[in-house]
């Protein structure tokens, strides 16, 4: 179990680090989870009221609405201060990837993957698959395996399969193991709207992967996305495949075609379901984002006169547009804008995504393999933080600091 932390100062200075990495032997249950945070807060000296908002990957354990670990911390902070909310949400990036099961390309997918598995799986297939591809001078040299645990891969490999696909079949009739997929025209235009859809998709993914995003950036993105989906629904509607070039590139009949506006609504609703958490934060992040474009009517009662002084205030506007938001947040004075500092602190501070926990879980896997099987738990977790650390070490303090130094001799 990962546990990050984001901080923010009075000036407005931003800490990510890792807090705690809690091997988890037993059972996981939401009680269970709760004591490793807890005792992971009481070591880092960590106050219950200060706690802003937590962001999960969206496991029953953790979101259980009796037990889990997200109701056990609302109830901690509630003991302490019973009119304080905790903001709780579900991984941007995680609900992004959960969407594509409305898509329905299980068809697409299978025939892809057994294709891949029979070029990729034998060592004498995949030689002379990459020889014939040579011979003929394609520019893809090979084709690589999709990982169904990486949404990201899976693009990549409907692109080659769809660059390579008159190779591919050539190759197979050749071995013997025909794919009639290949020859079917409507399963081909399947293929190449699927191209297309997971290239978007895997666009939004990389955007919302940058380290020190905001999670009103993050939902930036999404809003963005789901906007391009309408227009792509209403475009194919028309036969309009311009913003499709792969599926424009199958040829096929208008009648064919509407069946993708349907699946492009479907993944519209569906980004729509799943993010009502941040649809909920919506008013409170363009308050913070954009202050003096939003409505003082929407804002929080305790912050709207504070609010009216900043719109009103035209050197305050110019600064806005000149400088980061973190700095023209920590420009306000205390005594004038002390609730829409403080609110401004509870939004930025809040993780949209659950991408540093799984990229340190990638660095776990790597460093703890089956060749250093006898790294204990304290020295994993010492090499993470080191790893996922943006402090830089004063490495001459921690020399004098020894009593005693050994040298090689």
């Amino acid at each position: 179990m990962l546990i990050f932390l984001r901080g923010i100062t009075a000036d407005f200075q931003i800490t990510e680090e890792l807090a705690g990495m809690q091997s988890m032997k037993g059972t996981t249950t939401g009680n269970d989870l709760f004591r490793e945070v807890e005792s992971c807060l009481e070591m880092l000296g960590l106050k219950w009221d200060k706690l802003a908002g937590v962001t999960t990957d969206g496991s029953p354990n953790l979101t259980g609405k009796n037990v889990g670990l997200l109701k056990r911390m609302q109830d901690k902070v509630t003991e302490i201060n019973p009119v304080q909310k905790l903001t709780f949400l579900h991984c941007i990036i995680h609900q992004e990837v959960l969407c594509k099961t409305v898509l329905k390309m299980k068809h697409v997918v299978d025939v892809v993957t057994k294709t891949v598995n029979f070029i990729r799986a034998r060592a004498l297939n995949h030689r002379q698959f990459v020889a014939f591809l040579e011979e003929n001078d394609i520019e893809h040299g090979d084709i690589s395996y999709h990982c169904t645990v990486r949404w990201l891969s899976l693009g990549k490999v409907l692109k080659s399969v769809w660059d390579l696909r008159d190779q591919i079949q050539d190759f197979c009739v050749e071995k013997g193991h025909d794919i009639p997929e290949l020859s079917d025209k409507d399963w081909v235009a399947d293929l190449g709207f699927a191209v297309d859809v997971t290239a978007l998709m895997n666009e939004l993914n990389v955007k919302m992967q940058r380290k020190g995003l905001f999670v009103h950036e993050q939902y930036s993105a999404v809003k963005a996305f789901m906007r391009k989906l309408q227009l792509l629904s209403s475009q194919v509607k028309d036969n309009i495949l311009t913003h499709l070039p792969t599926l424009k590139e199958a040829k096929r009949p208008g009648d064919h075609v509407q069946k993708y506006s349907t699946m492009l609504e479907a993944l519209h609703a569906e980004f729509s379901r799943r993010f009502q958490d941040f649809k909920t934060l919506e008013s409170e992040m363009h308050m913070v984002s954009s202050p003096f474009n939003c409505s003082v009517d929407d804002a929080p009662s305790e912050v709207q006169m504070e609010l009216i002084d900043l719109q009103s205030d035209t050197l305050l506007a110019e600064h806005f547009r000149s400088v980061s938001l973190l700095d023209f947040y920590s420009s306000l004075k205390e005594e004038n804008f002390p609730n829409l500092r403080r609110h401004a602190q509870r939004i930025l501070v809040l993780f949209g995504s659950t991408y540093h926990c799984e990229q340190t879980f990638s660095m776990m896997k790597f460093n703890k393999s089956k060749h250093r099987s006898s790294m204990t738990d304290d020295h994993l977790a010492a090499v993470l933080r080191i790893a996922t650390s943006d402090i830089q070490p004063d490495f001459n303090a921690l020399v004098q600091a020894q009593n005693r130094l050994d040298y090689s001799h």
